[in-house]
């Protein structure tokens, strides 16, 4: 390993010094006619693919074409601009927003979920126009349109969402919220629906082994969420949500500028389920009861022209879910065998804050400071079983840029330091683990975006629990022919293992706990290992004038070490650390293409071979479909008036999965060796009234599918065989929804 990125730092040293970058700075004017930089518009050379994007100053810097020497400069609603180069530095350069004269303009977007040909990691972007083609409440509805990562309920009781990618569940996930982490820990299970849908302004998902400076923890891939930002987003927003089913969402967003650089923001989210819905007469409910109540107060300072930026976040939200049989009354039933029922409240705060400073004759070099705390406490019960956890969490990371010679050459170096307490109860016995580390990380990017450019980072970690140890991550991107590029990674991940807080579910059955383990820091068990590595390929070309987008990538992860969650034994939940071979292969194949004009069509077809070596032998993983296949129309009529209809359609057919062994029950709570395959398929009207007004309508598994009998022995959840954890579908019936939202 050491030798391989030896080989591409002298490749680099000896190929990227000769050739000098062209930079600038792109901006706009904003309402008091003040300049504020335009981050991600994209920079490139006329007629070619070569080009880059804008950061979060608005800066850019790409190595010069003097075969070409004409740049090219858009984004999003301004107009585009070409630039003559005849210098290294360009400056400022000015967009402005896109206006209607006396004639009608037509104009093409940028698409809402991009795929860059030129970054050098497998990214998808998602911005807030891709949100708003579903309800979107929380971020684990917020892929329903997009294939990057598949989406599942984790049981028939709890209805928590759970995100998996490359075959893997979200605990091998890496969440951040602005690059600082965020569902982790205790909030594992419920946390992506604590980040309200409406105050996300876009999502960056990356497969595979991610980058050293956001930790060590990434395994299959990390996915990032950008917050709608005080100085750029609407004065006030407004969103209301109703289903057939009786939930109702509150959404707004209330800013205010109090000068030009800086702006605080006031953000509410409350929801409601108080209908009780028993559609399949099983005597639970389909769906839980549950309020929460969300508020975030954001502040942002923002001076261009002394290259300072801050953010400052405090949030506090309290949850509460009723769950278990529509006969159950908490104040009578609690902890008896009367009827089966269950509560789980949470309560969370978390305050963050960041800074960075950009060098103004130094465009290219640059700090950041990043901090955050959270306090997590969550009260539960299940039936008969208690589960309570508090978790205080606190992180900081210290962030340098700058180049070596060139911009071609950049890197990235800083410390981090983390502490993480967690005080467990499960049934009156006592867990209490406490985690801190200290590491430093480097990363290296060569960029020569006409051939072979990469991203070589190296991190070490001391930490009290995992030792003193490295962690190698390597992002190769090559430009094969024109509109084509090739992508390669490679990288290592470790974490600790929550089992309870990760496997909720295991409480709302009878199945006793066993956990195998003497000599390990958590819960006696070993930490987790793993290697990750993939490739893909991505090509845009024209077909009949219009962009047609292929891509295809194929992932692997090996775990050298791994916490089985072992479900083979009716009658138990198994913990213990791997004794054999485990390992994740997923190819995915995407084909993107505008049919008619402003007609798109996403087609996605996902492959899974994902297997562990039980005790009772080597099996595919239980619960994951063994394909997915997505597709998505969506089509827009043109806007006139402000006035604008918008159509989504989307449709997932699952195949067949794994079932874990129920034989040793008796024949009436036996399952089948495997699921059947089934489809699901959503769809959204959305009406644009105005530029402030707009009305949506939609349904969600309009098909109707369910899963025969989701929970074993429902009829005496305090005897032998209740079961509620075996779900491979969905437990609700069809889902009608209607909502506005409204934006000044």
């Amino acid at each position: 390993m050491r030798q391989l990125f030896f080989l591409f730092f002298v490749f680099a040293l000896k190929s990227g010094f000769s050739q000098f970058q062209v930079q600038g700075k792109v901006l706009e004017f904003n309402e008091k006619g003040k300049t504020i930089p335009i981050a991600n518009a994209n920079v490139y050379w006329l007629s070619s693919t070569i080009g880059t994007t804008t950061d979060f100053d608005g800066k850019f810097s790409t190595p010069y074409q003097k075969n070409i020497r004409q740049l090219v400069v858009s984004s999003v609603g301004y107009r585009s601009d070409t630039i003559p180069v005849n210098r290294p530095n360009l400056g400022n350069i000015v967009l402005y927003p896109n206006v209607v004269l006396d004639e009608v303009v037509v104009e093409k977007e940028v698409a809402p979920i991009q795929k860059s040909l030129f970054k050098v990691q497998n990214v998808v972007s998602v911005d807030s126009r891709e949100m708003l083609k579903a309800a979107c409440c929380n971020l684990s509805e917020s892929f329903e349109t997009n294939p990057a990562v598949d989406v599942n309920v984790s049981d028939a009781v709890l209805g928590a969402k759970q995100i998996q990618m490359l075959g893997l569940n979200s605990p091998y996930l890496m969440f951040t919220q602005e690059n600082m982490p965020s569902i982790r820990g205790a909030s594992q299970v419920f946390g992506l629906s604590f980040i309200p849908g409406s105050w996300i302004e876009s999502i960056q998902i990356t497969k595979g082994a991610g980058s050293v400076p956001n930790g060590f923890e990434s395994i299959s891939g990390h996915i990032n969420s950008e917050l709608v930002k005080p100085l750029t987003d609407k004065r006030f927003f407004l969103n209301f949500y109703a289903n057939n089913f009786e939930r109702y969402e509150f959404n707004t967003r209330l800013n205010h500028n109090i000068t030009d650089d800086l702006g605080v923001g006031l953000y509410i989210h409350a929801n409601l389920r108080n209908g009780y819905i028993d559609n399949n007469d099983d005597s639970f409910y389909d769906t839980p009861l549950a309020r929460q109540i969300n508020f975030m107060n954001r502040w942002q300072f923002m001076d261009p022209e002394s290259g300072w930026v801050s953010y400052a976040n405090i949030q506090y939200l309290s949850d509460t879910k009723e769950l278990g049989q529509t006969d159950f009354n908490i104040d009578e039933d609690k902890l008896t065998t009367n009827a089966w029922g269950s509560e789980i409240e949470t309560s969370r705060l978390d305050i963050s804050a960041k800074t960075g400073y950009v060098f103004p004759d130094l465009p290219y070099q640059s700090f950041g400071f990043q901090t955050a705390y959270s306090a997590h406490d969550q009260n539960s019960f299940y039936g008969l079983n208690q589960y309570d956890i508090n978790h205080r969490s606190f992180y900081s990371n210290l962030i340098f840029n700058s180049i070596i010679g060139s911009t071609q050459h950049k890197f990235k170096t800083g410390v981090s330091l983390t502490y993480d307490g967690f005080e467990e109860n499960v049934n009156n016995t006592p867990f209490t683990r406490y985690d801190n580390s200290l590491g430093a990380f480097f990363e290296y990017t060569y960029d020569s975006l006409e051939g072979l450019s990469f991203v070589a980072g190296l991190r070490a970690d001391r930490h009290n629990n995992l030792g003193t140890f490295i962690t190698p991550r390597l992002h190769l991107r090559y430009s094969l022919w024109d509109k084509a590029s090739f992508r390669a990674s490679l990288g290592r991940g470790i974490r600790g293992a929550n089992i309870f807080a990760e496997n909720q579910q295991l409480f709302a059955s009878s199945r006793q706990i066993v956990i195998d383990g003497t000599n390990g820091n958590y819960y006696g068990l070993q930490p987790e290992k793993a290697w990750n590595y993939g490739v893909s390929f991505i090509q845009k070309l024209y077909l009949w004038n219009r962009v047609l987008e292929f891509s295809m990538d194929y992932y692997r992860t090996q775990f050298d070490e791994q916490v089985v969650v072992d479900w083979e034994n009716a009658r138990e939940i198994a913990f213990y650390n791997l004794e054999g071979e485990s390992f994740s292969n997923s190819v995915q194949v995407d084909l993107n293409y505008e049919i008619l004009q402003d007609l798109h069509l996403r087609t996605t077809y996902k492959y899974f071979d994902v297997a562990t070596e039980y005790r009772s032998g080597k099996f595919e993983k239980p619960l994951q479909p063994n394909y997915r296949f997505f597709v998505n129309l969506s089509y827009e009529t043109l806007k006139i008036a402000e006035k604008q209809w918008r159509f989504d359609v989307t449709g997932n057919w699952l195949g067949r999965q794994r079932l874990p062994n129920t034989n040793t029950n008796p024949e009436e709570f036996q399952l089948a060796e495997w699921s059947t395959s089934y489809n699901l398929f959503n769809a959204q009207i959305t009406r644009v009234l105005s530029n402030k007004f707009e009305v949506y309508v939609g349904g969600e598994n309009i098909g109707n599918f369910t899963q025969p009998d989701p929970i074993l022995s429902s009829s005496d959840p305090f005897g032998t065989y209740f079961d509620s954890t075996i779900l491979y579908g969905p437990v609700l019936e069809s889902l009608y929804y209607v909502g506005f939202r409204y934006k000044i």
